[in-house]
């Protein structure tokens, strides 16, 4: 267990402390429980963080959780793209089935799409705000302007249709 505990602890640590480290790292002992396909005396830290190799990519999200009022006017309203807001709940059935569905059409696009999730029972006054009497609701924002929007699940083909035309808009 303290094993498992010191190797979370060391996956979390940041590049900068990690650098820190001695070369010769001590290495896990293989009577311990966890298992792991490192010999244990070829283990170092600079073998199993090699924080200088890592590449420095960045890689768009398909979709972004609204953390509150000013994330939601930064984030959606003075986006340059094309936004799908997706009202949900944790408790409704149906937005746990069209919250993926909507994903993977939003991914479809590449990056010419955001897709902003709302959480209703966190973000009420923002529920309330567009006029959000059901969910799941989706919304289409562009340039801070709603597009269009339904509410209800749909199929995957529906969604595709909705993606493509609120590009074209």
């Amino acid at each position: 267990m303290a094993h498992r505990l010191l190797l979370r602890r060391i996956w979390t640590l940041s590049a900068k402390e990690i650098g820190c480290l001695p070369a010769s790292f001590p290495a896990i002992s293989s009577s311990s429980s966890f298992s792991t396909s490192l010999h244990p005396s070829s283990a170092s830290a600079s073998f199993l963080f090699p924080s200088h190799n890592l590449p420095r990519t960045s890689r768009r999200q398909v979709s972004f959780n609204v953390q509150d009022n000013e994330d939601f006017t930064e984030r959606v309203i003075n986006s340059q793209l094309p936004v799908l807001i997706d009202f949900h709940a944790q408790w409704c059935g149906p937005c746990k089935i069209l919250g993926p569905r909507l994903e993977k059409a939003v991914a479809k696009q590449k990056g010419r799409v955001a897709m902003a999730k709302v959480d209703i029972d966190d973000h009420t006054d923002l529920a309330i705000e567009y006029g959000v009497s059901a969910v799941p609701t989706v919304i289409a924002m562009k340039g801070g302007d709603i597009i269009d929007q339904f509410s209800g699940i749909r199929e995957d083909d529906e969604l595709d249709s909705f993606v493509s035309k609120i590009m074209g808009k």
